[in-house]
Protein backbone atom coordinates (compact mmCIF):
# COMPACT_ATOMS: atom_id res chain seq x y z
CA UNK A 1 0.00 0.00 0.00
CA UNK A 2 1.28 3.20 -1.10
CA UNK A 3 0.21 6.62 0.41
CA UNK A 4 0.86 9.93 -0.65
CA UNK A 5 0.37 12.88 1.00
CA UNK A 6 0.77 16.26 -0.51
CA UNK A 7 0.75 18.89 1.44
CA UNK A 8 1.52 22.79 1.55
CA UNK A 9 -0.45 25.83 1.65
CA UNK A 10 -3.90 26.76 -0.16
CA UNK A 11 -3.70 27.16 -3.61
CA UNK A 12 -0.26 25.73 -3.67
CA UNK A 13 -1.51 23.09 -6.36
CA UNK A 14 -2.49 19.65 -4.07
CA UNK A 15 -5.16 18.73 -5.81
CA UNK A 16 -4.13 19.29 -9.56
CA UNK A 17 -0.82 17.60 -8.66
CA UNK A 18 -2.58 14.71 -7.39
CA UNK A 19 -5.06 14.39 -10.34
CA UNK A 20 -2.10 14.20 -12.49
CA UNK A 21 0.06 11.88 -10.30
CA UNK A 22 -3.40 9.52 -10.52
CA UNK A 23 -3.63 9.46 -13.86
CA UNK A 24 0.05 8.38 -14.48
CA UNK A 25 0.19 6.02 -10.94
CA UNK A 26 -3.23 4.65 -10.99
CA UNK A 27 -3.56 5.75 -7.48
CA UNK A 28 -7.12 7.49 -6.61
CA UNK A 29 -6.66 10.84 -5.34
CA UNK A 30 -8.55 11.65 -2.14
CA UNK A 31 -8.62 15.48 -2.07
CA UNK A 32 -9.09 17.19 1.41
CA UNK A 33 -12.30 18.99 -0.21
CA UNK A 34 -13.98 16.29 -0.47
CA UNK A 35 -14.98 16.30 2.98
CA UNK A 36 -14.84 19.56 3.84
CA UNK A 37 -17.03 20.54 0.97
CA UNK A 38 -19.53 17.48 2.45
CA UNK A 39 -19.72 19.18 5.96
CA UNK A 40 -18.99 22.95 5.35
CA UNK A 41 -22.65 23.70 4.12
CA UNK A 42 -24.23 22.26 7.29
CA UNK A 43 -21.90 23.74 10.03
CA UNK A 44 -19.62 26.02 8.03
CA UNK A 45 -15.96 26.16 9.12
CA UNK A 46 -16.03 25.91 12.97
CA UNK A 47 -14.92 23.28 15.44
CA UNK A 48 -18.07 20.51 14.73
CA UNK A 49 -17.40 20.64 11.28
CA UNK A 50 -13.33 19.86 11.52
CA UNK A 51 -14.64 17.33 13.95
CA UNK A 52 -16.51 15.55 11.19
CA UNK A 53 -14.09 15.94 8.52
CA UNK A 54 -11.52 14.28 10.59
CA UNK A 55 -13.70 11.53 11.74
CA UNK A 56 -14.20 10.86 7.93
CA UNK A 57 -11.18 10.93 6.82
CA UNK A 58 -9.37 9.07 9.56
CA UNK A 59 -12.11 5.96 8.83
CA UNK A 60 -11.64 6.35 4.95
CA UNK A 61 -8.21 6.05 5.78
CA UNK A 62 -8.79 3.49 7.50
CA UNK A 63 -10.80 1.57 4.85
CA UNK A 64 -8.53 1.84 2.33
CA UNK A 65 -5.72 0.91 4.44
CA UNK A 66 -7.32 -1.84 4.71
CA UNK A 67 -8.07 -3.07 1.12
CA UNK A 68 -6.85 -4.44 -2.10
CA UNK A 69 -6.04 -0.15 -3.34
CA UNK A 70 -2.66 -0.26 -4.33
CA UNK A 71 -2.87 3.28 -2.57
CA UNK A 72 -4.03 6.50 -2.37
CA UNK A 73 -2.85 10.30 -2.88
CA UNK A 74 -4.77 12.66 -0.12
CA UNK A 75 -4.28 16.75 0.31
CA UNK A 76 -3.40 18.79 3.23
CA UNK A 77 -2.83 21.89 4.28
CA UNK A 78 -0.17 21.33 7.51
CA UNK A 79 0.15 24.23 10.20
CA UNK A 80 3.56 23.78 10.97
CA UNK A 81 3.31 25.62 14.21
CA UNK A 82 -0.08 23.86 15.38
CA UNK A 83 1.35 20.77 17.43
CA UNK A 84 -2.49 19.09 16.53
CA UNK A 85 -1.39 18.89 13.16
CA UNK A 86 1.69 17.12 13.76
CA UNK A 87 -0.35 14.66 15.56
CA UNK A 88 -2.84 14.25 13.35
CA UNK A 89 0.02 14.09 10.73
CA UNK A 90 1.28 10.98 12.70
CA UNK A 91 -1.96 9.32 13.26
CA UNK A 92 -2.72 8.80 9.28
CA UNK A 93 0.72 7.59 8.47
CA UNK A 94 0.18 5.16 11.10
CA UNK A 95 -2.77 3.57 10.07
CA UNK A 96 -0.45 2.85 7.01
CA UNK A 97 2.49 2.02 8.02
CA UNK A 98 0.89 -0.64 10.84
CA UNK A 99 0.13 -2.57 8.10
CA UNK A 100 3.15 -2.17 6.28
CA UNK A 101 2.31 0.55 3.84
CA UNK A 102 4.90 2.93 2.11
CA UNK A 103 3.72 6.90 3.03
CA UNK A 104 5.28 9.52 1.07
CA UNK A 105 5.69 12.36 2.17
CA UNK A 106 5.76 15.40 -1.16
CA UNK A 107 5.66 19.17 0.18
CA UNK A 108 4.55 21.45 -2.26
CA UNK A 109 5.42 25.49 -2.00
CA UNK A 110 4.97 28.40 -4.50
CA UNK A 111 4.97 32.56 -3.94
CA UNK A 112 1.67 34.12 -2.95
CA UNK A 113 1.10 35.72 -6.15
CA UNK A 114 1.47 32.18 -7.97
CA UNK A 115 -0.79 30.85 -5.65
CA UNK A 116 -3.45 33.89 -5.34
CA UNK A 117 -3.63 33.01 -9.37
CA UNK A 118 -4.59 29.33 -8.78
CA UNK A 119 -6.88 30.40 -5.92
CA UNK A 120 -9.20 31.85 -8.91
CA UNK A 121 -7.91 28.73 -11.79
CA UNK A 122 -11.01 26.57 -13.29
CA UNK A 123 -9.99 23.15 -12.15
CA UNK A 124 -9.88 24.52 -8.50
CA UNK A 125 -13.58 26.37 -7.87
CA UNK A 126 -14.99 23.45 -10.51
CA UNK A 127 -13.63 20.93 -7.39
CA UNK A 128 -14.03 22.90 -4.40
CA UNK A 129 -17.46 24.57 -3.87
CA UNK A 130 -16.31 26.43 -0.71
CA UNK A 131 -13.60 28.49 -2.27
CA UNK A 132 -16.18 29.84 -5.38
CA UNK A 133 -16.18 32.93 -3.33
CA UNK A 134 -13.06 34.26 -4.29
CA UNK A 135 -12.75 37.40 -2.49
CA UNK A 136 -13.82 35.58 1.02
CA UNK A 137 -11.27 32.54 -0.36
CA UNK A 138 -8.74 35.05 -1.25
CA UNK A 139 -8.90 36.89 2.03
CA UNK A 140 -8.78 33.70 4.18
CA UNK A 141 -5.19 32.79 1.84
CA UNK A 142 -3.86 35.80 2.57
CA UNK A 143 -4.59 35.80 6.46
CA UNK A 144 -3.62 32.10 6.95
CA UNK A 145 -0.57 33.15 5.09
CA UNK A 146 0.24 35.95 7.86
CA UNK A 147 -0.66 33.49 10.66
CA UNK A 148 0.41 30.65 9.99
CA UNK A 149 3.85 28.10 8.38
CA UNK A 150 2.26 26.42 6.06
CA UNK A 151 5.72 24.88 4.87
CA UNK A 152 8.42 23.29 6.69
CA UNK A 153 11.78 24.60 7.44
CA UNK A 154 14.79 23.03 6.41
CA UNK A 155 15.70 19.77 8.01
CA UNK A 156 11.92 19.73 9.89
CA UNK A 157 10.85 17.04 8.16
CA UNK A 158 12.99 13.51 9.19
CA UNK A 159 11.58 11.12 6.59
CA UNK A 160 13.04 8.90 3.97
CA UNK A 161 10.19 8.96 1.74
CA UNK A 162 10.36 12.88 1.13
CA UNK A 163 10.49 15.85 -1.19
CA UNK A 164 9.74 19.42 -1.36
CA UNK A 165 9.25 20.81 -4.44
CA UNK A 166 8.87 24.69 -5.55
CA UNK A 167 5.97 24.55 -8.37
CA UNK A 168 5.97 28.64 -8.71
CA UNK A 169 7.10 27.68 -12.53
CA UNK A 170 6.04 24.60 -12.95
CA UNK A 171 2.79 22.62 -14.59
CA UNK A 172 0.95 20.16 -12.32
CA UNK A 173 2.16 17.74 -14.89
CA UNK A 174 6.09 18.07 -14.59
CA UNK A 175 5.65 18.20 -10.77
CA UNK A 176 3.73 14.95 -11.05
CA UNK A 177 6.58 13.38 -13.29
CA UNK A 178 9.17 14.77 -10.99
CA UNK A 179 7.05 12.34 -7.82
CA UNK A 180 6.91 9.53 -9.42
CA UNK A 181 10.01 9.36 -10.43
CA UNK A 182 11.24 9.98 -7.07
CA UNK A 183 9.38 7.43 -5.51
CA UNK A 184 9.43 5.21 -8.55
CA UNK A 185 5.39 4.73 -7.73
Amino acid sequence: MKFVLLFGPQAVGKMTVGQELAKITGLKLFHNHMTIDLVAPLFGFNSEMWRLVNLFRTEIFESVAKSDLEGLISTYVWDFDLEADWNYVHEVCEIFESRGGTVYFVELEADLNERLERNKSPNRLEHKPTKRNIEWSEKELKETAQKHRLNSLEGEIQRETYIKINNTHLSAEEVAGIIKAKFNI
